[in-house]
């Protein structure tokens, strides 16, 4: 009769760690759509503003540059609730998702990124990190296509087994 008490404790423990994961997930993505909603608004008024401060409509490269990494750090934004709302649907952090927002970010650094202020190491640095992502995002995605091609569709997710998409939390 012990272990029944124990392993009923466990489960009851169990469940509230899930629900306490739950809240925490749901509050991490109200307060990314806050975020992202808030950052919008804010490249909209830098639009605006870059566009009808003289010289009107011209926008200068330095003001470019900012609307570029404003946009990409946006689309971080929106690519992190897609990541949670996987998380929330599935239970599982998909590995395509992570790299896709790891590509965004490096993008977004590259973009804005002031050469004259870094070595030549450094630069190469990122370059290597920039095609280790992408060979990553590829693999990922060929091993992905070649267990759709060959798994019987008897999996939950559409025929993919879930350790080609997805890691475990």
């Amino acid at each position: 009769m012990a272990t029944t008490n124990t392993n009923g404790g466990e489960n009851k423990l169990g469940r509230i760690i899930k629900l306490f994961e739950r809240i925490v997930v749901v509050s991490l993505v109200v307060m990314m759509m806050l975020v992202v909603a808030l950052a919008t608004l804010e490249l909209g008024w830098i639009i605006v503003k870059d566009i009808i401060t003289p010289p009107i409509v011209l926008l200068e490269v330095d003001e470019l540059l900012e609307i570029f990494g404003f946009f990409l750090l946006i689309l971080i934004g929106v690519e992190l609730l897609e990541t949670i709302k996987a998380y929330l649907k599935d239970n599982v952090i998909h590995v395509e998702i992570v790299l896709e927002v790891a590509l965004i970010a490096v993008a977004r650094k590259v973009i804005v990124l002031d050469l004259s202020k870094y070595d030549g190491l450094t630069v190469l640095s990122i370059a290597a990190l920039i095609i280790a992502l992408a060979c990553a995002f590829f693999l990922e995605r060929r091993a992905r296509a070649r267990a759709k091609a060959t798994a019987p569709s008897s999996h939950g997710s559409g025929g993919v087994p879930p350790t080609s998409e997805s890691l475990e939390p």
